[in-house]
């Protein structure tokens, strides 16, 4: 499932990003490639531990535990503190796929990326080309989304960025180990989830959402992993 979640940032918590993006100290986008991801990488990137980062994560962080739309959706159990890149004339990020396994930095924690995760920090007219291209079963997903919107999509999906053309595009990636590691079951219980708040909108005393929301959470007993 590949989902838009818009306005994960808006409002001040959005201009407080902004300001920081603009002080934070830029470095060569492969410090955290993979052997194999590295070979096709050219971006910039913020270092993990600079206190920008610390900050702007902490940001993020705040906003996805306020946001049921993420929740519901990726029915988090994990998520790897945001990381943020930058791409300007001539860079790229040709075909690859996330690592299964990432480690936070400075920690003895590790996460499974089920999910993967980029919010736009640019607007798209800021821009030329850049588009994050999203492989998935209906073909090629080509995604360029308003400042503040955030896509979220399989980790085990090939992906990759087109070249900049023209402008800059500033964004956060990051991760998130789900209770429920297969996206089909994920789909499953969005899909149902979404149901069910459709169903109590429009007849809130009907008790057929009710019985719902029992099959929802034996779902997710029979799939959930902690």
């Amino acid at each position: 499932m590949i989902l838009t979640i818009p306005d994960v940032l808006s409002g001040e918590p959005l201009a407080r990003a902004q300001a920081l993006l603009n002080a934070a100290p830029w470095v060569d986008g492969k410090v955290t490639a993979g052997y194999q991801s590295g070979k096709v990488k050219s971006n910039l990137q913020i270092p993990e531990q600079d206190p920008a980062a610390q900050e702007l994560g902490s940001i993020i962080l705040r906003a996805l535990e306020n946001n049921p739309l993420f929740i519901s959706a990726a029915l988090p159990h994990r998520v790897f503190p945001p990381l943020f890149n930058q791409y300007s004339q001539g860079h790229f990020f040709g075909t690859h796929v996330d690592n299964a396994i990432r480690q936070v930095t400075g920690t003895p924690h590790r996460i499974r990326t089920d999910l993967s995760a980029t919010l736009f920090f640019s607007t798209p007219e800021a821009y030329e080309g850049g588009e994050l291209c999203i492989e998935d079963t209906y073909g090629v997903q080509s995604v360029k989304l308003p400042v503040g919107h955030m896509v979220l999509y399989p980790a085990t999906s090939l992906h990759h960025v087109r070249p900049i053309t023209k402008g800059t595009r500033t964004c956060s990636f990051f991760w998130i180990q789900s209770m429920i590691r297969s996206d089909a079951e994920r789909t499953i219980l969005f899909d149902l989830d979404t149901t069910i708040q459709i169903l109590n909108q429009e007849n809130p005393d009907s008790q057929q959402p009710v019985r719902l929301t029992g099959i929802y959470h034996n779902l997710i007993r029979k799939w959930a992993e902690l």
